[in-house]
């Protein structure tokens, strides 16, 4: 089958590397040295799901039209993305894995055209080197769209992917985007600090901002009417529990989040951003967290701190240390 893979980086590379292994015939797009990189030597796979070098065709935007496509650019880019690409993915089923909660929504406006659906990237995976992607958690993903039964789009997809990685069709599409989005509150406090998650997760400094900030995400859901979607060992259960317990309480699953990501140092989407001088994608992470809050006449001034800090810090180019977060944040606890 012919796929294209708009956004090559951490998730989009190992998509299209993986396909490529079982044999589809993959064309991506990247840019600057990544591309050249591909190009030249050819888009290289490592870590969790063993190593492969995918010889794939590359551009800055597609060049043939394919029969299934990814879009898997960071949220901000989606829609210049999108619309560069408009003309070869209009008619076709076009998966949207990305974070947040409005890609979906955003390619299905301007795609009207196409089966769009949504996909959840459980897996981790770093892109710090141009033409090396390195996988290093394995995990699931998770297509569908809207709060129903998956539509057929979302299950042909996923068995395609499916046959390169593990990836499952679901209900309540939405249920799960809000789930992922809770699993992205470990995101914010290693591109404060640049530590890894799992560093940020153990420590006894910074562990209580983030259960804070995963306790207020949880309650700004609650109040939107979530119900949450069953994913990575997190469903409505637990997440209510989180919301509904004491800060000391709460602090077991971040710290169960820790241990389920190994012993690889796992930087996160947004530190990764950082280090390579690009935009984050906060304000789509904490930041649609404290857009939902004030959509719902409330606010979530912890999430909003911390999608300050990585701003600050991707204007400064400073990380801070453990210690001042914690001072900076204390006013907000």
């Amino acid at each position: 089958m012919r796929i294209g893979v708009i956004g090559a980086g951490a998730i989009g590379g190992t998509i299209a590397a993986q396909l490529d292994r079982v044999g589809h015939l993959v064309e991506v797009t990247a840019r600057g040295d990544h591309l050249a990189a591909i190009r030249a030597d050819g888009l290289r796979l490592d870590g969790g799901w063993g190593t492969h070098t995918a010889r794939v065709a590359a551009a800055e935007r597609l060049q043939t039209r394919p029969e299934l496509a990814f879009v898997c650019t960071k949220a901000q880019d989606a829609e210049s993305a999108i619309r560069e690409n408009a003309d070869l993915l209009d008619g076709i089923t076009v998966v949207i894995v990305q974070n947040g909660l409005a890609g979906l929504r955003l390619a299905t406006e301007l795609l009207p055209g196409s089966n769009c659906v949504g996909a959840l990237a459980l897996y981790a995976a770093s892109y710090l080197s141009p033409g090396t992607v390195s996988v290093t958690t394995v995990n699931n993903t998770y297509l569908g769209a809207g709060d129903g039964e998956p539509p057929q789009a979302a299950v042909d997809a996923a068995h395609i992917l499916d046959a390169a990685m593990p990836s499952f069709a679901v209900d309540n599409f939405t249920g799960c985007q809000w789930t992922k989005l809770m699993v992205n509150q470990v995101n914010a406090m290693p591109a404060i600090t640049g530590l890894s998650a799992q560093e940020t997760l153990g420590s006894r400094t910074l562990r209580p901002i983030i259960t804070a900030s995963l306790q207020e995400a949880v309650r700004v859901g609650i109040a939107r009417g979530v119900r949450f979607g069953s994913i990575q060992g997190l469903d409505d259960r637990i997440l209510r529990f989180v919301a509904s317990s004491p800060r000391w309480v709460a602090q077991l699953v971040p710290l169960v989040m820790r241990r389920r990501m190994g012993a690889t140092p796992n930087p996160g989407s947004t530190l990764q951003s950082i280090r390579r001088g690009q935009p984050s994608e906060i304000d789509y992470l904490n930041g649609a967290v404290v857009a939902e809050a004030r959509a719902n006449g409330g606010d979530a001034p912890v999430n909003a701190a911390l999608t300050g800090l990585v701003h600050e810090v991707e204007a400064t180019g400073a990380f801070i240390a453990p210690a001042e977060v914690a001072r900076r944040v204390q006013t907000v606890l």
